[in-house]
């Protein structure tokens, strides 16, 4: 965390202290706004930094990001090394896009060497929104506490109708075992509606997560993949 977030999450500053740190994130927002305005309609992959390329969780990642890419999606991720790497490396390997949102953390975390564009955020509450605005789609593989971070965000806008029915697909089944026997728990104890297990697919299956996305989200928006696409244009194209 970085010392002007220190100081702001430390309770109440004087009333231009507090100004200046909202005027200095609007910045930040507009540039993400400016940098990420041609991506397209992009699939975002959240996923743990520490998996090797030697682990299955990575070649399963990497097998993804080429599908998904195939389908015309920008591959949208965090950017940095593990499971972020190895879904936009899927996404060259087929000659897709590849787009890194990347966090700037004391140990610095640098971008990936498989992204074709990449832009880097101060504060992690202004990449969330940028993972989220462009994405028609969310892909989480396993990962630790800021992919479930990004999992119960998503989620929740979805949720609460912030943002609109977007497919939300868990890669990992028994990695994430636990995870889903608590959320069968919520649900049994009506914290969650009857419902709400239905906003996400769990599964293992690259072909299954294909077929949703297509149904979900191609077709509901009108989405039609461009015959020709050029760099850092839209790749798709609205009937």
């Amino acid at each position: 965390m970085n010392q002007s977030e220190i100081v702001f999450l430390d309770g109440p500053q004087s009333r231009w202290k507090e100004l200046k740190f909202a005027f200095k994130n609007m910045r930040e927002l507009i540039r993400g706004f400016r940098g990420l305005h041609f991506v397209g309609p992009c699939i975002t992959v959240f996923g743990s930094a520490r998996f090797k390329e030697n682990h299955p969780y990575y070649q399963l990642t990497r097998e993804a990001g080429a599908a998904l890419a195939k389908l015309g999606f920008t591959i949208l991720t965090g950017g940095g090394p593990g499971l972020m790497e190895a879904a936009n490396r899927g996404a060259q390997d087929v000659h897709g896009h590849s787009v890194g949102c990347n966090i700037q953390l004391p140990a610095e975390q640098a971008p990936n060497p498989y992204v074709d564009k990449w832009i880097s955020m101060e504060h992690f509450f202004v990449r969330k929104i940028l993972l989220v605005k462009y994405s028609y789609a969310f892909v989480v593989m396993p990962g630790g506490f800021g992919t479930l971070d990004e999992y119960f965000e998503a989620l929740t806008l979805i949720q609460t109708h912030k943002i609109k029915d977007f497919p939300i697909i868990i890669f990992g089944r028994e990695y994430h075992r636990e995870l889903l026997a608590h959320i069968r728990l919520m649900q049994e104890q009506a914290t969650i509606g009857e419902g709400d297990t239905g906003l996400f697919l769990v599964t293992d299956s690259i072909e299954e997560a294909v077929r949703l996305i297509t149904e979900r989200s191609i077709k509901p928006f009108g989405l039609q993949p461009k015959a020709k696409i050029k760099p850092f244009k839209w790749l798709f194209e609205r009937s």
